[in-house]
């Protein structure tokens, strides 16, 4: 394994170094402060798109025809800077998720109609998406639970269900979900469900409320929806795939997703570990500085040496996808889901404890960065289902045939 930027590599992340200074990090502390309360993300986003796509800092994330044709190993350290300013840089790039795994469910298996329909206007950022799959009335970690129903009658599909947390959905300019359901319920377990697309507008389909995440509603980059799903009809054509294939794809999906966050938390880490650094040299109390306190001083070295591990092992699995492909790095994909939002949660807690209560309000990017990560141990299936999964997996191996 060799983690050296390549020349490709190297010269994407010295432009996006520099698109971080000059645009992403001025735009940060009126970011927050110009959310209008709509729902629609602040104006600086647009701005910084123009910017971005000029800078030819575009779908980044996307291999292929489709994208910047990067591999994973090639967009891991891309990701990590975007991770620095998670509320912007991301969305600034057209590689913010919930867009980007739509994107490559798109790209992947949506048909050439679908595509032109949904994925191009998507690619050229002129709207947005969302991925309806959790439900409240059943633990959706398990994704064969999903109970949300998507009967074929003629020549459409009747959508009923009821999902929540489900991402993006309050952006005004989310114009299509992609929805989960189970067409077969008498089927096998892994071939009940099926995928398909659903248009904003559509009747029967009421966004119910906005969902708040640690007292924040995240408005400012889509927020969170629970949506009512009501006799919701659509043509047959809206069908992702073949029925049965919903649970193939989502995997297909989790996984380009679950590294991804895992980069870009890399990057929050790196910004909180900097934080706690700088404020630690600044602040004296009880008449010496901070950094010179042993407690402070043991929870920056154990800062660098969790993000080093973190790094290394996301790089580890952005290697396996590439050369081996997702089902061989499945281990390792899960070993980051489980590592690296624990990680970057701790880091920026301890960051938080060196500013004390200005680490929890609005002058440092701190307390988002904290939900953030938290959030990231449940997002994509939490610590532990990877947990049991990966146990498994390896007691597997040792199993008596």
């Amino acid at each position: 394994m060799d983690f050296a930027f390549d020349e490709k590599t190297e010269d994407y992340r010295k432009r996006l170094l520099a698109f971080m200074d000059e645009w992403v990090y001025p735009a940060e502390e009126d970011f927050h402060a110009s959310y209008a309360g709509d729902w629609a993300p602040p104006p600086a986003v647009a701005r910084l798109q123009e910017k971005a796509k000029l800078a030819g800092l575009w779908n980044l994330f996307l291999p292929g025809e489709h994208g910047a044709g990067l591999t994973n190993l090639q967009y891991a350290p891309l990701a990590e800077l975007t991770g620095r300013s998670p509320s912007i840089a991301p969305a600034a790039l057209n590689c913010s998720a919930p867009d980007t795994g739509n994107m490559e469910v798109l790209a992947q298996f949506g048909s050439p109609e679908q595509q032109e329909r949904w994925l191009r206007p998507l690619l050229d950022g002129t709207i947005r998406s969302a991925f309806a799959m959790t439900e409240p009335q059943v633990a959706s970690s398990d994704a064969t639970n999903i109970g949300t129903r998507i009967a074929r009658e003629g020549d459409e599909y009747v959508i009923t269900g009821r999902k929540f947390y489900i991402s993006g959905a309050m952006n005004p300019n989310c114009q299509i979900f992609i929805v989960m359901g189970k067409t077969d319920p008498g089927a096998a377990r892994h071939v009940q469900q099926s995928m398909i697309l659903v248009p904003r507008d559509t009747p029967g389909l009421t966004i119910e409320r906005g969902m708040e995440v640690f007292g924040y509603d995240d408005g400012d980059h889509g927020g969170h929806a629970e949506m009512i799903f009501d006799g919701v009809r659509v043509p047959a054509g809206n069908l992702i795939g073949e029925e049965g294939s919903g649970f193939a794809i989502s995997q297909a999906r989790l996984g380009p997703g679950r590294i991804h966050h895992c980069m870009r938390l890399i990057g929050m880490a790196e910004r909180a570990l900097e934080l706690m650094c700088t404020r630690s040299l600044s602040r004296t109390p009880f008449g010496k500085p901070l950094a010179d306190q042993g407690v402070v001083q043991e929870w920056i070295a154990e800062s660098r040496v969790r993000i080093e591990q973190a790094r290394l092992l996301v790089l580890k699995a952005a290697w396996l996808m590439d050369t081996v492909g997702n089902k061989g790095a499945h281990t390792e994909i899960q070993a980051i889901k489980i590592a690296v939002p624990a990680t970057t949660e701790w880091v920026v807690d301890k960051a938080i404890q060196t500013y004390g209560a200005a680490g929890v309000g609005q002058d440092t990017p701190l307390a988002r960065l904290w939900a953030a990560a938290r959030t990231l141990r449940l997002a994509d299936g939490p610590d532990e289902v990877h947990k049991r999964s990966l146990a498994r997996r390896e007691l597997a191996a040792y199993r008596t045939p």
